[in-house]
Protein backbone atom coordinates (compact mmCIF):
# COMPACT_ATOMS: atom_id res chain seq x y z
CA UNK A 1 0.00 0.00 0.00
CA UNK A 2 1.73 3.35 -1.36
CA UNK A 3 0.81 6.12 1.20
CA UNK A 4 0.34 9.74 -0.16
CA UNK A 5 0.00 10.94 3.07
CA UNK A 6 -0.75 15.22 2.78
CA UNK A 7 -0.59 17.39 5.56
CA UNK A 8 -2.46 20.95 5.78
CA UNK A 9 -1.40 23.13 8.95
CA UNK A 10 -2.53 25.92 10.71
CA UNK A 11 -0.69 27.24 13.62
CA UNK A 12 -2.54 25.22 16.40
CA UNK A 13 -3.37 21.85 14.35
CA UNK A 14 -2.28 19.56 11.42
CA UNK A 15 -4.67 17.35 10.24
CA UNK A 16 -3.24 14.38 8.05
CA UNK A 17 -4.73 13.05 5.00
CA UNK A 18 -3.87 9.45 3.40
CA UNK A 19 -6.46 9.20 0.26
CA UNK A 20 -5.55 5.44 -0.29
CA UNK A 21 -7.65 4.57 3.45
CA UNK A 22 -10.26 7.56 2.66
CA UNK A 23 -13.84 5.78 1.58
CA UNK A 24 -16.07 8.79 1.62
CA UNK A 25 -17.66 8.06 4.82
CA UNK A 26 -17.64 12.31 5.23
CA UNK A 27 -17.87 11.79 8.74
CA UNK A 28 -15.53 14.78 8.51
CA UNK A 29 -17.60 16.58 5.70
CA UNK A 30 -20.38 16.37 8.19
CA UNK A 31 -19.33 17.50 11.07
CA UNK A 32 -16.89 20.17 10.16
CA UNK A 33 -18.26 21.43 6.14
CA UNK A 34 -16.61 24.71 7.18
CA UNK A 35 -12.92 22.99 7.48
CA UNK A 36 -13.68 20.09 5.62
CA UNK A 37 -14.75 21.15 2.26
CA UNK A 38 -13.98 18.78 -0.96
CA UNK A 39 -15.27 21.86 -3.73
CA UNK A 40 -12.40 23.79 -2.34
CA UNK A 41 -8.74 23.90 -2.63
CA UNK A 42 -7.18 22.78 -0.79
CA UNK A 43 -9.96 20.70 0.58
CA UNK A 44 -8.72 21.02 4.08
CA UNK A 45 -8.05 24.72 5.92
CA UNK A 46 -7.55 23.70 9.86
CA UNK A 47 -7.63 28.18 10.11
CA UNK A 48 -11.19 27.62 9.85
CA UNK A 49 -12.04 25.67 13.22
CA UNK A 50 -10.99 25.68 16.48
CA UNK A 51 -8.52 22.48 17.09
CA UNK A 52 -10.14 20.64 20.02
CA UNK A 53 -13.59 20.80 17.25
CA UNK A 54 -11.47 19.75 14.30
CA UNK A 55 -9.57 17.02 16.56
CA UNK A 56 -12.86 15.94 17.68
CA UNK A 57 -14.24 15.37 14.18
CA UNK A 58 -11.05 13.59 12.95
CA UNK A 59 -11.40 10.59 15.44
CA UNK A 60 -14.70 10.17 13.57
CA UNK A 61 -13.10 9.11 10.74
CA UNK A 62 -14.05 4.93 10.36
CA UNK A 63 -10.94 4.35 8.01
CA UNK A 64 -7.85 6.28 9.94
CA UNK A 65 -7.56 8.26 6.99
CA UNK A 66 -7.78 11.10 8.76
CA UNK A 67 -5.37 11.77 11.82
CA UNK A 68 -4.26 14.91 13.53
CA UNK A 69 -0.94 16.29 15.11
CA UNK A 70 -1.71 19.08 18.16
CA UNK A 71 0.33 22.23 18.16
CA UNK A 72 -0.93 24.04 21.07
CA UNK A 73 -0.52 21.35 24.08
CA UNK A 74 -3.84 19.77 23.27
CA UNK A 75 -4.07 15.83 23.45
CA UNK A 76 -3.11 13.74 20.53
CA UNK A 77 -5.36 10.28 19.82
CA UNK A 78 -5.38 8.25 22.50
CA UNK A 79 -5.05 3.84 21.63
CA UNK A 80 -8.26 2.87 22.90
CA UNK A 81 -8.22 0.27 25.68
CA UNK A 82 -11.04 -2.02 23.75
CA UNK A 83 -10.87 -3.37 20.82
CA UNK A 84 -14.13 -3.70 18.29
CA UNK A 85 -14.61 -4.23 14.79
CA UNK A 86 -17.94 -3.98 13.16
CA UNK A 87 -19.45 -5.56 10.37
CA UNK A 88 -21.19 -3.04 7.77
CA UNK A 89 -24.24 -4.59 5.62
CA UNK A 90 -22.92 -5.00 2.51
CA UNK A 91 -19.81 -3.06 3.48
CA UNK A 92 -16.54 -3.23 5.38
CA UNK A 93 -14.79 -4.37 8.21
CA UNK A 94 -14.78 -1.01 11.06
CA UNK A 95 -12.05 -2.07 13.40
CA UNK A 96 -11.17 0.55 16.20
CA UNK A 97 -8.60 -0.05 19.17
CA UNK A 98 -4.86 -0.85 19.40
CA UNK A 99 -4.68 -2.45 15.61
CA UNK A 100 -1.25 -3.93 14.93
CA UNK A 101 -1.26 -5.53 11.06
CA UNK A 102 1.19 -7.67 11.00
CA UNK A 103 2.59 -10.42 7.98
CA UNK A 104 2.00 -13.63 8.32
CA UNK A 105 6.05 -13.69 9.32
CA UNK A 106 5.30 -11.74 12.62
CA UNK A 107 6.79 -8.42 11.25
CA UNK A 108 4.51 -5.53 12.07
CA UNK A 109 3.54 -3.31 9.20
CA UNK A 110 1.44 -1.06 10.39
CA UNK A 111 -0.21 0.36 14.58
CA UNK A 112 -3.27 1.94 13.83
CA UNK A 113 -6.28 2.65 15.92
CA UNK A 114 -8.76 2.85 12.81
CA UNK A 115 -9.06 1.00 9.63
CA UNK A 116 -11.85 -0.30 7.51
CA UNK A 117 -11.13 -3.93 5.90
CA UNK A 118 -12.05 -5.29 2.96
CA UNK A 119 -14.39 -8.15 2.51
CA UNK A 120 -15.91 -8.32 -0.18
CA UNK A 121 -12.63 -9.90 -2.12
CA UNK A 122 -12.21 -6.88 -5.02
CA UNK A 123 -10.59 -4.03 -3.27
CA UNK A 124 -7.40 -2.96 -4.93
CA UNK A 125 -5.61 -1.94 -1.73
CA UNK A 126 -5.91 -5.07 0.29
CA UNK A 127 -6.14 -5.54 3.19
CA UNK A 128 -8.03 -1.90 3.26
CA UNK A 129 -11.54 -1.13 1.83
CA UNK A 130 -11.20 1.16 -1.59
CA UNK A 131 -15.30 0.94 -2.22
CA UNK A 132 -15.26 -1.54 -4.42
CA UNK A 133 -17.91 -3.53 -2.41
CA UNK A 134 -20.26 -0.61 -3.73
CA UNK A 135 -20.60 -2.18 -7.35
CA UNK A 136 -21.90 -5.67 -6.44
CA UNK A 137 -21.07 -7.49 -2.79
CA UNK A 138 -24.13 -8.10 -0.86
CA UNK A 139 -23.73 -9.53 3.07
CA UNK A 140 -26.20 -8.67 5.76
CA UNK A 141 -23.83 -7.75 8.04
CA UNK A 142 -25.06 -9.98 10.67
CA UNK A 143 -22.78 -12.62 12.70
CA UNK A 144 -22.47 -16.05 11.59
CA UNK A 145 -21.42 -19.65 13.81
CA UNK A 146 -18.13 -18.85 15.86
CA UNK A 147 -16.69 -20.88 18.69
CA UNK A 148 -15.45 -18.08 20.99
CA UNK A 149 -11.98 -18.39 22.31
CA UNK A 150 -11.17 -17.12 25.84
CA UNK A 151 -8.80 -13.63 25.93
CA UNK A 152 -5.57 -14.79 27.08
CA UNK A 153 -4.38 -11.51 28.69
CA UNK A 154 -3.59 -9.73 25.80
CA UNK A 155 -4.39 -6.12 25.26
CA UNK A 156 -3.59 -5.30 21.39
CA UNK A 157 -5.48 -6.92 18.31
CA UNK A 158 -3.33 -8.26 15.95
CA UNK A 159 -4.40 -8.18 12.12
CA UNK A 160 -2.86 -10.79 9.93
CA UNK A 161 -3.88 -10.90 6.54
CA UNK A 162 -3.19 -14.23 5.21
CA UNK A 163 -1.63 -15.10 1.67
CA UNK A 164 -4.81 -16.12 -0.22
CA UNK A 165 -6.39 -16.45 2.74
CA UNK A 166 -8.62 -14.64 5.70
CA UNK A 167 -7.75 -12.01 7.96
CA UNK A 168 -6.64 -13.67 10.95
CA UNK A 169 -7.46 -12.05 14.41
CA UNK A 170 -5.41 -12.31 17.55
CA UNK A 171 -6.52 -10.48 20.52
CA UNK A 172 -9.19 -9.69 22.23
CA UNK A 173 -11.99 -8.10 19.67
CA UNK A 174 -15.80 -7.10 20.26
CA UNK A 175 -17.19 -8.08 17.03
CA UNK A 176 -20.36 -6.29 16.44
CA UNK A 177 -22.85 -6.98 13.57
CA UNK A 178 -24.97 -4.52 11.41
CA UNK A 179 -28.21 -5.19 13.93
CA UNK A 180 -25.80 -4.74 17.09
CA UNK A 181 -25.65 -7.97 17.99
CA UNK A 182 -21.88 -9.02 19.70
CA UNK A 183 -19.35 -11.86 20.02
CA UNK A 184 -16.27 -11.67 22.42
CA UNK A 185 -13.08 -13.59 21.58
CA UNK A 186 -9.35 -13.44 21.11
CA UNK A 187 -8.72 -15.60 18.13
CA UNK A 188 -11.21 -15.35 15.07
CA UNK A 189 -10.60 -15.66 10.66
CA UNK A 190 -12.78 -13.19 8.80
CA UNK A 191 -13.40 -13.74 5.53
CA UNK A 192 -11.51 -11.70 3.03
CA UNK A 193 -12.88 -13.60 -0.16
CA UNK A 194 -16.45 -12.56 -0.31
CA UNK A 195 -17.42 -16.19 -0.47
CA UNK A 196 -17.94 -17.29 3.23
CA UNK A 197 -21.37 -19.16 3.51
CA UNK A 198 -20.67 -17.82 7.04
CA UNK A 199 -19.86 -14.41 6.77
CA UNK A 200 -17.54 -12.94 8.34
CA UNK A 201 -16.57 -16.03 9.39
CA UNK A 202 -13.97 -17.64 6.82
CA UNK A 203 -15.16 -21.03 5.81
CA UNK A 204 -12.60 -22.02 3.45
CA UNK A 205 -14.10 -20.81 0.22
CA UNK A 206 -10.87 -18.57 -0.63
CA UNK A 207 -9.37 -22.00 -1.45
CA UNK A 208 -12.15 -23.42 -4.07
CA UNK A 209 -12.32 -20.31 -5.87
CA UNK A 210 -8.57 -19.32 -6.00
CA UNK A 211 -8.75 -16.45 -4.35
CA UNK A 212 -5.81 -14.24 -4.73
CA UNK A 213 -4.53 -11.68 -1.62
CA UNK A 214 -1.06 -10.86 -0.46
CA UNK A 215 0.01 -11.04 3.08
CA UNK A 216 0.50 -8.69 4.93
CA UNK A 217 -0.05 -4.89 2.84
CA UNK A 218 -0.44 -4.33 -0.54
CA UNK A 219 2.88 -3.10 -2.23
Amino acid sequence: MADRLRTYTSDDIDVHFNAPRCIHAAECVHGRPEVFDPNRKPWIDPDQGGADAIAEVVLRCPTGALTFTRKDGGGEESTPTHNKVTVAANGPLFARGDLRVETPEGEVVLEDTRVALCRCGLSQNKPFCDNSHLDQFEAGGQLGTHNATPANGATALQIIPAENGPLLFRGPVTLTSADGATLETAKCALCRCGHSSNKPFCDGTHRTIGFEAPGGLAA
